[in-house]
């Protein structure tokens, strides 16, 4: 029992640095001022994401999983998600190749008309928190919508995809330290558990439902 507790004291010592990591990241992020994005542009020369994220059920192929749903997230964290892509700290060839051909503005732009309206959180946890994502939803939310625009909604997340995005934290195909970090402690199971909890939350993101080509963008 003794052991127990020293373990039990352990994980709890790491959890709360893992929080205050995630809290000065946070702090650090928000120093940096987002450039204003304008949807109405970024509507304009996203007909090619339209290719994969305007689809409805669309898998990467290989490996396969679903590509993620976009409409609702938070268009800082996606700026930053199209900035890793860009910079090389998120391995997808696909995506670094659609991301070199952006300016910083040009994400901005895309990033505000793929969010939409983004997901309002309610601060209340659908049922009972499974233990293995205790942690997670200190930054992403009990009801996983993000507690901060610089932070990734997982409401309504494609489960296949989250499972991806964590098993790319775990063995380096994504970069970010603290996430890098918190997955490295975790089993598949636990992986698989956290990716059904947030994926089943409601109000969830969705799929970007205005498909259309360049002919027709205005």
């Amino acid at each position: 029992m003794q052991g127990r507790g020293r373990v039990s004291a352990v994980h709890a010592g790491l959890s709360i640095a893992a929080i205050a990591v995630w809290t000065l990241a946070g702090t650090a992020w928000a120093q940096e001022p987002a450039a204003h994005g304008d949807a109405r542009h970024g509507k304009a020369i996203s007909y090619t994401c339209l290719g994969c994220h305007g689809i409805e059920g669309y898998k990467n192929a290989y490996p396969m999983y679903s590509v993620p749903k976009l409409e609702g997230q938070n268009p800082d964290y996606l700026a930053a998600a199209l900035h890793g892509y860009r910079d090389g700290d998120r391995a997808h060839v696909t995506m670094h190749a659609q991301a070199t051909t952006l300016s910083d503005q040009d994400i901005a732009d895309i990033a505000a008309y793929f969010a939409g309206k983004p997901l309002v959180p309610t601060g209340k946890a659908a049922g009972t928190v499974p233990q293995a994502a205790t942690l997670c939803v200190s930054c992403h939310g009990q009801d996983g919508v993000a507690i901060a625009p610089m932070y990734p909604s997982l409401a309504g997340q494609h489960e296949d995809y989250l499972v991806r995005a964590l098993d790319e934290y775990r063995k380096g195909g994504r970069k970010n330290p603290v996430m890098k970090g918190f997955a490295a402690g975790l089993k598949d199971q636990d992986i698989a558990v956290i990716a059904q909890y947030f994926s089943g939350l409601a109000p969830s993101l969705s799929t970007e439902s205005r498909p259309y080509t360049w002919l027709t963008a205005h």
